[in-house]
């Protein structure tokens, strides 16, 4: 039987910038048997195309079509959100995110579309003029004005785009963030950094409301050994004030909608 699967596995070989003998060193398989992989000598085994699936960090919706690629049916899944199945990780998004009053958090899917927030962070965007139904792409790099909010646009712009690449990189390429790539360097022109890598580990995001001045760092948290891949996708990110003043908007903010 014919497969595809000595392509796709090359094909994210060298996404993950690795030789043959990289892989080989990495996934514990001999270097040959990963050159017969990739040329067609050798057939892989189910748990053979899974392991080197985890050693590449394939992402969990992309490991299907190795699978496929390779003559075997589909190991990973895709439940709705709002399915009995997913009730338990509602309930812990929901949890996470009301615990985290009073300051924003947002749940988001793989291509930062805005599953639910909390309210801090529904009420940081009424502030701002935003729609709380648009994704967090949309809002940096649309026309909605958020971009005006952010003091330091110029500096957040390097983390934005840096963020991007990984995890465009990370899904072996994805139009959504790629065309999201294109169109940040088109904002920023001559302004972007040339290096495309902030310098620091962490840049506090300065947001302008009005008169007021608000200063956030972010956490990301996502749920780790899913065989669900739109539960792997998803990711909860966090903002916590980066001084007090900003800490105490937040709370007076919480204390007022009460």
């Amino acid at each position: 039987m014919t497969t595809t699967f000595g392509p796709e596995l090359k094909r994210w070989r060298s996404a993950r910038r690795l030789s043959q003998l990289d892989l080989s060193l990495e996934a514990d398989v001999s270097s040959k048997h990963i050159s017969f992989l990739e040329s067609g000598r050798s057939k892989p085994s189910k748990e053979m195309v899974i392991h080197l699936a985890e050693t590449l960090d394939v992402p969990k919706s992309e490991r299907n079509r190795l699978l496929h690629a390779a003559g075997f049916a589909s190991k990973y899944v895709a439940n709705d959100l709002t399915s009995e199945a997913m009730k338990p990780i509602r309930s812990a998004l929901s949890w996470t995110l009301e615990r985290h009053n009073p300051y924003p958090g947002f749940a988001l899917d793989r291509h930062w579309n805005i599953i639910e927030s909390n309210d801090t962070a529904l009420r940081m965007l009424e502030l701002m003029g935003q729609p709380n139904d648009l994704s967090m792409l949309d809002l940096l790099l649309g026309d909605t004005g958020l971009r005006d909010c952010v003091a330091n646009w110029d500096e957040v712009s390097t983390y934005l785009l840096a963020r991007l690449k990984t995890e465009n990189e990370h899904l072996g390429g994805d139009p959504i963030f790629e065309s999201s790539i294109q169109q940040l360097r088109d904002i920023q022109g001559d302004k972007l950094s040339t290096t495309d890598r902030p310098s620091n580990p962490m840049v506090a995001i300065e947001l302008s409301i009005g008169p007021l001045r608000l200063s956030m760092l972010s956490s990301i948290a996502a749920f780790g050994a899913a065989d669900d891949f739109a539960l792997a996708d998803l990711k909860i990110e966090l903002f916590y004030p980066a001084n007090d003043a900003t800490r105490m908007f937040f709370e007076g903010l919480t204390t007022d909608g009460q």
